[in-house]
This record gives C-alpha cells, structure tokens and sequence, in this order.
C-alpha cells in the first residue's frame, strides 16, 4: 500500500513538472515605441507601435499552426450615460436611459487574424477577449449587470463608440515580422482620453493561450492645455464664471470695435 502510494505521488509530481514545463515552454517579450504621449491643441492622432518576440526554451515543441497574438489594449475607466430617445407629439425626447459603469473610455482589441480563428467562443468568453465579450456593467434603477452582447443599449454604445474611434477590433493588425517576431499599431484619435492605458498581449498557438505580458503607457496634457483641464476639472463652478466672463469681455470688446457710428 505504502509502495503504491509513493508511486502515486511521484507519478503526479512527474505530471506537474511536465505541465510547468509546457507553460514555460515559451515566453513573451514585449515593448511599446513610446510610453508617454503627449497631447497638445495641435494633435491630430498617434501610433504606437507595440513590438513582441517569442523566447523559447528546451521545452519548447514545433507549433505546426504557427503562432497568434491578441493584443487588448484598455483606456482609463469611466461612467457614462446613455439615452434612447423617442418621438413624441413631433418632439424627441429620452425615453429610457442605462449607466455604463466602470467603461473603459478607450477600448482596441487587435489580433492577426478573426478571434474565432485564433481560439473557441468559450475561451474568447472565460478571458473576455473582443468587443462582444467585454464587460460593460449597466445600471439599472438599483441594479448593476453586465448584459448580453445583443442587448439594444449596449450595441448602441459600442457602435457610438466606434464611431468615434474609441472601440475597434481590427483582425490583421498584428503583424509577424519573423516566426517569433512581431509588431502591432495601436491608433491614438485625435479626441483620446488622458491617463493610464494598459496594453494586454496573450500568445496563442493551437486555441490554447501559452504566454501572457502587460505594458502600460501615459496619455497626458502639458502647458496650457494641461492647466486648463485641471482648472475645469478641480474648479468647475469658478472655471464655469471664468469662462462666461470671458465670453461676455469678447463680445463687448467686439461690438465696440465693429461698431457703425
């Protein structure tokens, strides 16, 4: 009896040094071209360039597929409000409306090729992998729920969204420069939220996930525009008087300028 056991643990001892091995088999390095981004009353847009390879050791095996790379790339996060408007009596007017908590403000999932073509629904669902798999929390009345992807508030937001080129999914936007080396572009709009972003990259190969790394990077203001955003943000009512004052001051000074006698 003690033989077996000991034969038994050995044996699943033996399998787990096996699985480590597999799951260190290959590794992810990654690198983005810049890891602040500057933004001014002159920008337009960005493209960072993220770089990747594919380190592998002795217990790396032959991938006949080859490999794939999702890249997900997530904005800072936000609460927004959506309407659905209705016409009533001639005149539109909201009719229901749903919070989005916690939405991330800019969202960029990017692959090689279509998701479902990299791995099964169910994995893109279990790691949340794609527009349609994203959380996006509603609030309801009292109640907070993610809900389901053809849910009519939803796909209204992400259309919005991508619309304003703040969403997309772009399927061969990854692109292998060599059998263990690639690229991808992430686009910056010209209206990009500031703060934080993080940049999500999984290696695929065969529907199963082999490696996993994470690279953050800084959108922000500087100079005048920075000291404005503080000031709306931090002092909305003084800013808020500010601004009016302002708009009062160009007119006066206008009218007396172009005035006719």
């Amino acid at each position: 009896m003690i033989r077996r056991f000991a034969l038994a643990v050995l044996t699943a001892l033996w399998v787990l040094t096996i699985t480590a091995d597999e799951a260190r088999a290959e590794r992810l390095v990654t690198s983005l071209s810049d890891h602040r981004v500057m933004v001014t009353s002159n920008f337009i847009c960005e493209q960072l360039v993220l770089f990747g390879g594919i380190e592998q050791d002795a217990a790396s095996r032959p991938r006949r597929g080859g490999y794939d790379v999702i890249v997900t790339v997530t904005g800072p996060r936000q609460t927004v409000v959506t309407f659905r408007k209705d016409r009533m009596l001639g005149i539109w007017v909201n009719a229901d409306s749903r919070v989005f908590e916690n939405a991330p403000a800019y969202l960029a999932v990017l692959s090689n090729r279509p998701l479902d073509s990299i791995t099964n629904t169910e994995i893109l669902r279990r790691m949340q992998l794609g527009l349609d798999n994203i959380p996006l929390p509603q609030r309801a009345s009292v109640n907070i729920a993610d809900a389901a992807s053809d849910d009519p508030f939803r796909v209204s937001f992400i259309n919005i969204k991508r619309e304003q080129g703040l969403y997309r999914e772009t399927s061969n936007a990854v692109t292998f420069l060599a059998k263990e080396l690639f690229r991808a572009s992430i686009p910056l709009p010209a209206d990009v939220p500031t703060g934080t972003y993080e940049v999500d990259v999984r290696l695929f190969a065969d529907a199963a996930q082999l490696a996993r790394a994470s690279s953050p990077f800084e959108v922000y203001k500087s100079g005048f525009e920075q000291i404005v955003t503080n000031a709306a943000h931090d002092h909305g009512v003084l800013y808020g008087l500010a601004t009016a004052m302002v708009a009062v001051a160009t007119g006066w000074f206008a009218s007396v300028i172009f005035r006719r006698d």
